[in-house]
């Protein structure tokens, strides 16, 4: 299987169209970034900051328009809150709220309890995912509520035992989430579920980690989601499976993003399993998913770049690793260990990851080593939010705060 060609069209091609960051991973949902060259370092003054706001706690990423940002937080405990702030200065636009706080079990607790999913932004609408297993659509013009759908309520599932985590994903007239003990379809204008499917009965060894994908694989077109147990291809159109994959991992974590890694192949990684390089392949009108090679390597949270043939990944060990997705050949793993999660966003060659400790880390995509090209501290307090980066700007939501950081005009390189 050839992966060069392949890699080299997603990067010139439509996917890569300039948007605003919109949605969990960005426009095209795998960290990939197009527009204004890179700066050469992220020391003062190629990257400064422009504005900091303070804000109560979150795990969800800012998304972003041409002139405004969105941000998650749980208020006092009890209270969700997304607040709308202006990109030139941070001053906030509307602020919306609802009740819909809950606590995780406590092996988890340290880490914290609050709001989890990064919206998804689609014109005049945002889609917020709240912990109590529901889904708020409001106005992007005032915050007004346009409709909500309770999916504890609606399908009589259980409260997931961590919260809703699965960011939700626009695609046409639709938006597609991991809720309801299960995978849903709904209509965007009104939340009308088109179909709910791929069930797994949600609470404690059902509720999704990973976010849903759309991608095409041995020629079709399908929704890509990953359970606490499984790996499965979902029919657009009337959500039956495709195809399914038994995913091994320690108590259900298959957290991060599972990623295309080829014309028909993904790449995944578990807690408490293996790394994996998985075929799709035509099989008497359906999909056979294969296991192509696996490695002993566990993922945890990060979701990987993909870039020249080479995934990009932080590992269950908090150590950085590079491994080919043709073979499953480890290229390279760093010595140092980071801290919990890594957030990446990739730009060509060069990776850019916000390290939880608060540290943003410029390095290559090259199998050759870990070539860092720059590295700074840019936040005190804990950053488990998903970097953000459009337009020449950076958006780091921290515990406290989210604050906006420019790259100056400095040349790449």
């Amino acid at each position: 299987m050839t992966f060069l060609p392949w890699i080299s069209l997603l990067a010139c091609g439509s996917l890569l169209a300039a948007e605003s960051w919109n949605q969990w991973r960005g426009p095209s949902r795998d960290g990939r970034t197009s527009g204004q060259s890179w700066p050469g370092s992220l020391d003062e003054p190629s990257l400064h900051r422009r504005w900091r706001v303070p804000l109560g706690p979150a795990y969800s990423g800012p998304v972003m328009d041409a002139d405004r940002v969105f941000t998650t937080e749980t208020v006092d405990k009890k209270r969700e809150r997304v607040t709308a702030l202006k990109r030139s200065d941070g001053s906030v636009l509307w602020k919306r709220d609802w009740e819909g706080a809950m606590s995780v079990p406590f092996f988890a607790r340290s880490n914290g309890d609050w709001i989890r999913a990064t919206p998804a932004l689609d014109g005049d609408i945002l889609y917020v995912a709240g912990m109590r297993d529901v889904l708020v659509a409001l106005d992007t013009k005032d915050g007004s509520e346009r409709w909500q759908l309770d999916f504890v309520q609606r399908f009589g599932s259980d409260l997931p035992t961590f919260g809703f985590v699965s960011s939700p994903l626009v695609d046409g007239d639709s938006v597609y989430v991991q809720a309801g003990g299960g995978v849903a379809r709904l209509r965007k204008a009104d939340g009308q579920v088109v179909w709910h499917g791929v069930k797994d009965g949600g609470g404690m060894m059902g509720s999704a980690f990973g976010s849903p994908v759309i991608l095409t694989l041995a020629g079709r077109r399908q929704l890509v989601v990953q359970s606490r147990t499984r790996l499965v291809g979902v029919s657009l159109e009337d959500g039956s499976e495709l195809w399914a994959l038994p995913v091994e991992s320690f108590r259900g974590m298959n957290i991060l993003t599972p990623t295309q890694a080829g014309p028909d192949r993904l790449f995944t990684a578990t807690y408490g399993g293996k790394t994996l390089g998985i075929d799709l392949k035509p099989e008497g009108g359906r999909l056979r998913a294969v296991p192509a090679w696996e490695f002993k390597a566990q993922g945890y949270m990060t979701s990987p770049i993909v870039h020249g043939g080479h995934a990009y990944l932080q590992l269950r060990s908090q150590r950085a690793m590079c491994i080919d997705v043709a073979t499953g050949a480890e290229k390279w793993t760093t010595g140092e260990s980071f801290g919990k999660y890594w957030s990446m966003v990739s730009h060509g060659d060069r990776i850019l990851a916000l390290d939880q400790r608060g540290e943003l880390i410029l390095f290559r995509a090259t199998p050759e080593k870990f070539d860092v090209v720059s590295r700074r501290k840019v936040a005190d307090s804990e950053t488990w939010a998903h970097l953000a980066v459009d337009s020449g700007s950076l958006y780091l939501r921290e515990l406290d705060g989210l604050s906006a950081w420019d790259w100056s005009e400095a040349k790449a390189r």
